[in-house]
């Protein structure tokens, strides 16, 4: 009897060890999980960001200066492949209709309201528009001056030139960008840039542009 008794007390014993060692780890690995994977995706999402090769958005862009606001919507869709850019204006009303197209060499301006387009040949365009998602990136990868940082659910880039601040506000969740804000320095302008709707790494070639100059085609 003293046997099994001892036996019980014993077995009693090891079961609330391993009950403890059970919970112990448990937390224990919680903590370091869940540490793991904030840095985890942090660090995921900024090379996910910073290697996109194309997207389609629709935007809200409000722009502030010292004397006016203006407020757009604006459709974009970018392919790396070519270096392809096309914007298409859809209000404010009086200028709906714009189109923008780039197709690496070229770059095409076209008002489908009056007919009117102008063509202009071997442009630099698309590495100078700030507006653009992949001239964010772009700026980003070739800056020394950049920041990366959690805030909240959002992981914020942050790259600042001589005369502009640029921030990039990307969901954590959907690993989509939600905003970007433009500062310019010592100018009382800024631009607010919201996505409405975005894709990355879904916009087809084809779809952005439609015209070749050499063999004389026509937009869509």
């Amino acid at each position: 009897m003293k046997n099994k008794g001892k036996l019980l007390i014993f077995s009693i014993i090891v079961i609330i060890l391993i009950i403890i060692l059970y919970f112990f780890y448990t937390n224990n690995y919680k903590t370091i999980k869940t540490g793991n994977n904030i840095g985890k995706s942090a660090e995921e999402i900024k090379n996910y960001i910073l290697n996109i090769s194309s997207y389609q958005a629709t935007i809200n862009l409000n722009v502030k200066s010292n004397k006016n606001e203006n407020n757009y919507i604006i459709k974009q869709k970018y392919s790396q492949d070519g270096n392809l850019f096309k914007q298409e204006i859809i209000e404010p009303e009086n200028i709906k209709g714009l189109i923008t197209t780039y197709d690496g060499q070229n770059l095409k301006i076209e008002n489908t309201n009056l007919g009117l387009s102008n063509l202009y040949e071997n442009y630099k365009f698309i590495a100078e528009n700030s507006l653009c998602l992949n001239s964010f990136v772009e700026e980003y990868k070739n800056s020394q001056n950049t920041s990366l940082k959690e805030e909240g659910n959002k992981i914020v880039f942050t790259v600042k030139s001589e005369n502009m601040v640029k921030t990039l506000y990307v969901d954590i969740d959907t690993a989509k960008p939600e905003k970007m804000e433009i500062q310019v320095i010592n100018q009382k302008l800024s631009a607010y840039i919201q996505y409405k709707e975005i894709e990355l790494n879904k916009a087809k070639k084809e779809e952005i542009i439609a015209f070749n100059t050499k063999q004389g085609k026509k937009e869509i």
